[in-house]
């Protein structure tokens, strides 16, 4: 596989966060609350509909997107990354494009894999 075909390098992509989808505030609260004991991630409140345990997992209290939950990664430029997939046939749900309040962006992919849903993000 050559640099060009690889998006690892050409874009930074590596795992953001993992998802898990939860159906109630108090359950992700609890699931948030067991990472925080297991691994010492520090349960943070950041949005209306999710929390996250340090940065690693994102706790959706909502039931989330995909069947299983949801994986995003982070990309250096994620207009670069959106275009360099659409090229090879994985297109974007342009719907699901979010400005998030920390001004970073996130996209889903349209096709779920193995029941997850799978997003791009260019936030840290």
């Amino acid at each position: 596989m050559s640099t060009q075909d690889s998006p690892v390098e050409l874009f930074g992509l590596r795992i953001a966060h993992i998802g898990i989808n939860t159906d109630s505030p108090a359950e992700a609260d609890e699931v948030a609350g067991l990472f925080e004991s297991l691994m010492g991630l520090e349960v943070r409140h950041i949005a209306p509909i999710s929390m996250f345990a340090g940065t690693l997992v994102e706790v959706m209290n909502n039931g989330g997107r995909g069947e299983k939950g949801h994986i995003g990664f982070h990309v250096d430029d994620l207009d670069a990354a959106v275009r360099w997939f659409g090229e090879r046939g994985y297109e974007v749900d342009e719907s699901t494009r979010t400005t998030l309040p920390t001004g970073d962006h996130l996209v889903y992919f349209s096709r779920p894999i193995a029941g997850f849903a799978i997003h791009l993000t260019d936030s840290e």
